[in-house]
């Protein structure tokens, strides 16, 4: 599996230390929330609510340098607009991957 990395919010900052850590801060803190919302909306089989989280959570996948792994999550949003979950099982290790990652910085 794809390891995240910072190399898209490094270009980003330009170097400015300042705007990189305010970029993770934010990541940081919104990934958490974001990741508990869709949990509940997939426990609770809420699919076009699922899907809405899931569409919010590929940002954060694009932004930490995750290309396969956007094109999973996209393929698993495009499922739960169709009322189906195939996909949930590799999107959910994304998650799970994406939470490891930040607990490091």
């Amino acid at each position: 599996m794809e390891r995240p990395n910072l190399s898209y919010i490094d270009t980003l900052s330009g170097g400015d230390d300042v705007f990189k850590n305010k970029l993770i801060t934010i990541i940081k803190t919104e990934f958490p929330d974001e990741k508990a919302v869709y949990l509940k909306n997939i426990e609770a089989k809420k699919f076009k609510e699922a899907s809405e989280n899931v569409h919010k959570l590929k940002h954060k996948i694009s932004i930490l340098g995750l290309e396969k792994s956007y094109a999973i999550a996209a393929d698993f949003e495009n499922n739960l607009k169709k009322n189906k979950a195939a996909g949930k099982e590799d999107f959910d290790n994304i998650l799970q991957v994406i939470t490891n990652f930040l607990n490091t910085l």
